[in-house]
């Protein structure tokens, strides 16, 4: 059985057509207490890269942002795979 990702207003949401891009951008200096959905918002269908609390880090295209989470999908190296993150667990991120 195959997750399928929640529909958007035009149907299904896809993945982007491409990798991201292969350098990863520098880190902001700011480390907040939880990212404000407002301020990840600006980084909805846009290549992202995100700093978790937890030291990991990696390329996610958000799809839906909402009160305490977002959503979208998540570069593995490979291929991007449809995930949900709880805004609390980032640290920092960047967006082009």
């Amino acid at each position: 059985m195959s997750f399928m990702p929640p529909m958007g207003p035009q149907g299904p949401q896809q993945p982007p057509g491409s990798p991201p891009p292969q350098t990863v951008p520098p880190r902001p200096q700011t480390a907040t207490l939880a990212v404000d959905p407002g301020a990840i918002r600006r980084c909805l269908f846009r290549n992202t890269y995100v700093w978790m609390r937890s030291g990991n880090n990696f390329w996610f295209y958000p799809t839906f942002v909402g009160r305490t989470s977002v959503a979208g999908f998540r570069w593995t190296g490979f291929s991007w795979v449809y995930t949900g993150l709880d805004l609390r667990t980032i640290e920092s991120f960047t967006c082009f």
